[in-house]
């Protein structure tokens, strides 16, 4: 089965994409890891991605195309795959659509979280890590025993810049701008499987199935 998440920052995405593949027994594919991978490994896509790393510039979408590439032509991928957060725009799902063809793959279904912003803004708002060993708490869901200290080694506790409201909000604008219509994109291809993303995580997951046995 090879699938694809959308959904917007703090929607919780990488989290149902990681449950699902094992469920599944099949890959979770972000785009942020197999990148550093490939850059790690020395990969021909990995090599030309770093040198656009290193001059400071975007890896351009025909890059990160590649890369997501030759990651599907691993062995592991052969029973299907869950790209994770890829394609962020519809350019990059068209230039998706061609290379799937080239490997004799189709997507199966798209699942789109869908959560309100006041709620997004309230789970990533409340995110808190220790500075020491990185332990991450919520302020609302699972707060520390004493404010603003690490359960784990007592260590204060901090706010991300990412995790900030004044960004997050720019995130979510940037989302809207260029990855939602991806929702349009996909429902005209009659792949688009909505999925309400609030309430508990194994609920969450529960429903991702029912409507995968169902379609």
């Amino acid at each position: 089965m090879n699938l694809i998440f959308l959904g917007p920052p703090g929607a919780g995405k990488g989290t149902q994409a990681n449950l699902l593949s094992e469920t599944l027994n099949i890959p979770q594919i972000s785009t942020g890891d197999i990148l550093r991978n490939s850059v790690r490994t020395g990969t021909p896509m990995g090599v030309r991605a770093k040198s656009y790393m290193d001059s400071g510039s975007l890896v351009p979408d025909e890059v990160v195309v590649g890369i997501v590439e030759e990651r599907l032509q691993g062995a592991d991928c052969s029973r299907g795959f869950i790209l994770d957060g890829f394609p962020r725009t519809v350019a990059q799902a068209d230039a998706l659509d061609l290379m799937l063809t080239r490997l004799g793959k189709q997507i199966e279904h798209v699942l789109s979280m869908t959560v309100d912003d006041e709620e997004l803004l309230t789970r990533i708002g409340g995110r808190r890590m220790c500075e020491k060993c990185g332990k991450g708490y919520h302020t609302l869901f699972d707060p520390p025993k004493i404010t603003d200290h690490c359960d784990q080694c007592g260590s204060k506790l901090y706010q991300r810049d990412d995790d900030k409201v004044e960004t997050m909000r720019k995130r979510l604008d940037e989302y809207y701008q260029k990855t939602a219509p991806l929702i349009q994109y996909y429902s005209q291809k009659e792949l688009l499987r909505p999925i309400p993303g609030i309430g508990d995580i194994k609920d969450i997951q529960n429903r991702i199935v029912e409507v995968l046995k169902g379609s």
